[in-house]
């Protein structure tokens, strides 16, 4: 009893094992301010290199530095409004860059508080979302200018939804409550999530692959168009990371190729296997990979596999997964059909993420159309998946 009591805590006097109820508020905004500035730091020290080093002068620092920020609110969905006309595209390299920042800057957080339940991994989150879309709004009125007006609401929004998503994730992750969630659920359902993400990194690696064959074929139109644009060396690394940056949305374009509604690049260029229609096109060096004829190029026919393969590859891994308890191989089949209509939805959202708009009128449409491409994989992903599934559940041993 003597023991107990000398543990116990003197009145007025603090646990020194209790954390205030701000503290886990505050470490997240620390967090999340640090991400936007470690971001946007690295991201104008890129542009300020590419332009002191272009012989004819580039852009002064503030002018490099605006344009970094117009590149970090594009890359969450922000937008702007040019003379030619609204510019909405987001180059998702650094999209998915922010957003591991964020996901890990949330787990950080949580593994600090430690014991954090379902209340405090929400105010870890709630905390992230508010302070980057705060940042957001920050950043859109500073870079704002006569030449390129910055959307608001877009640039508010569109962080914000990326903020929850990615702390989300990272909040949930590292709390444990993401494993308490699958736990609950039946054991099929728990195998088809890993095989969903299996289908479409599949699909979006093969297109990245279409991207790559079509750019190797076509080298001496890249190099005229990037000699076209002028500048030194330097520049044309800065064309190179720019093409590095929207390679993910021409993978995401290539998925509608292949699923056979094809993309476009505004409203005068249409690429599918059904025809091919060219018109003008921005002068960049990765639009090199679009066919030089109104001919069908063999590689389209030959991307009108991606589908199915992706289907083969989450079938696989869903039959590997399932156990005894999830039923045999019909059931399997049965489960490959929902999990390849769930990569057909998951690439239409993607191809909606990795499109938008380069101004008004003939470039006021860039991408594959949403709707018609998830339906389209979710058709052949979905039929490969189920006999892939099938027959995987047959030959595995569990």
């Amino acid at each position: 009893m003597v023991s107990l009591l000398a543990r116990l805590p003197l009145p007025g006097q603090r646990d020194p094992d209790a954390r205030r109820p701000w503290y886990p508020a505050a470490l997240a905004a620390a967090a999340t301010l640090a991400v936007s500035v470690l971001g946007l730091v690295g991201l104008g020290l890129a542009v300020v290199v590419v332009q002191t080093l272009d012989p004819s002068g580039g852009l002064p620092v503030g002018g490099s530095a605006r344009v970094a920020g117009r590149l970090w609110l594009l890359a969450q969905g922000g937008g702007l409004r040019l003379p030619s006309g609204p510019l909405v595209l987001a180059p998702l390299l650094l999209t998915l860059a922010v957003a591991w920042g964020l996901s890990r800057a949330a787990r950080g957080v949580v593994r600090l508080v430690d014991r954090v339940g379902a209340g405090g991994a929400a105010g870890v989150a709630g905390t992230v979302v508010t302070v980057h879309a705060a940042l957001a709004v920050l950043l859109a009125l500073a870079v704002d200018g006569p030449g390129a007006r910055t959307d608001l609401l877009r640039c508010a929004a569109g962080p914000a939804v990326l903020a929850a998503a990615a702390a989300g994730w990272g909040v949930l992750r590292e709390s444990g409550l993401l494993d308490a969630v699958l736990d609950r659920l039946p054991g099929a359902v728990r195998a088809v999530l890993p095989a969903v993400l299996a289908g479409l990194l599949t699909a979006l690696g093969l297109g990245a692959a279409v991207v790559a064959v079509a750019l190797a074929a076509d080298t001496a139109g890249y190099a005229a168009v990037a000699g076209s644009l002028g500048g030194s060396g330097a520049g044309a690394v800065g064309l190179l990371a720019l093409g590095a940056l929207l390679l993910p949305n021409a993978a995401a374009a290539s998925l509608g190729l292949a699923a056979g509604p094809g993309f476009s690049v505004g409203t005068g260029t249409v690429v599918s296997v059904h025809g091919i229609s060219l018109g003008p096109v921005p002068a960049l060096p990765l639009l090199a990979a679009l066919p030089d004829t109104q001919a069908v190029p063999l590689l389209a026919f030959v991307s009108q596999a991606v589908p199915a393969l992706a289907g083969l590859v989450a079938g696989v891994t869903l039959g590997r997964r399932m156990i005894d308890d999830d039923g045999g191989s019909v059931m399997a089949g049965l489960w490959g059909v929902l999990t390849g209509g769930l990569v057909g939805l998951a690439a239409g959202v993607v191809a909606a993420v990795a499109g938008g708009s380069l101004g008004d009128g003939a470039l006021a449409d860039v991408g594959a159309p949403p709707v018609p491409t998830a339906l389209a994989v979710a058709a052949q992903a979905g039929i490969a998946a189920a006999l892939a599934g099938a027959v995987a559940r047959w030959r595995s041993p569990g």
